[in-house]
């Protein structure tokens, strides 16, 4: 049975985490006390969902959270501290805390380490999120018992819905471009301008102008597309800002 802990103080457990080349032992108070935590805790480092939804979202809103008075955002698994580092790593997630609960302390005081024994991973954490004020459980989105590893709920657009629920979205960005190239330079500087973060892929390093043909009918670079339509090169871009702005 998975336990809904809203209302109930979280665990007091100790985080052995590895900073640089110390061990540094972290507290719950040092994590939870007197501040405003969203925690999504997955069943392990590197596993698909984890890396290819659940983190990358998170740390793409973090902006979002501390917008809405959130202080920090953490990432828990049972997972040892030196794995959580490299996993932090590799996906490009300083805004986000991740900490190793490794001996699955945490998770049991949560009530959610489940054994997935089946898979060879042992004990782990059941997929969920939360919201933590000063230490107490505010509000939990636990994933439904089914089979597998549901993501219904657990997700970083729900948790946001709940604590800011008129909060915007940030943008969607991607820009084509092409080492070299002055109108490539020119979208990015408004995309910088207008205080818009966006993702660059590189010609020749990151797609070919066959993709770019395939995926935006054109030769030509910068291609700029925002929330899944295509704006165009940087003339276009610089129209769509000014409308954005009007």
């Amino acid at each position: 049975m998975l336990e809904d802990r809203t209302g109930k103080r979280v665990p007091q457990v100790v985080f052995h985490t590895r900073q640089g080349t110390e061990w540094v032992d972290v507290t719950t108070d040092q994590v939870f006390a007197g501040k405003t935590v969203v925690v999504f805790s997955l069943p392990g480092a590197y596993t698909p969902t984890c890396s290819s939804s659940h983190v990358p979202r998170y740390n793409q809103l973090v902006p979002a959270f501390k917008a809405a008075g959130v202080d920090t955002v953490v990432c828990l698994s049972v997972n040892d501290t030196f794995v959580m580092n490299e996993w932090q790593k590799a996906q490009h997630a300083n805004a986000i805390t991740f900490l190793p609960d490794g001996n699955g302390e945490f998770t049991a005081g949560m009530g959610l380490l489940v054994d997935k024994a089946d898979l060879g991973f042992g004990k782990r954490s059941w997929r969920y999120s939360m919201l933590v004020r000063d230490g107490v459980v505010e509000r939990m989105f636990i994933e439904p018992d089914l089979p597998g590893d549901p993501f219904q709920v657990s997700d970083a657009d729900t948790m946001l819905a709940y604590v800011a629920p008129k909060a915007p979205k940030p943008l969607d960005v991607t820009v084509f471009s092409r080492n070299g190239c002055p109108f490539c330079a020119k979208a990015k500087a408004a995309l910088q301008e207008a205080g818009i973060v966006y993702e660059e892929l590189v010609l020749n390093r990151d797609y070919t102008d066959e993709t770019l043909r395939a995926v935006a009918g054109a030769s030509s670079v910068p291609q700029v597309y925002i929330n899944g339509e295509l704006i165009g090169g940087s003339d276009k871009l610089a129209e769509w800002l000014a409308k954005r702005a009007a």
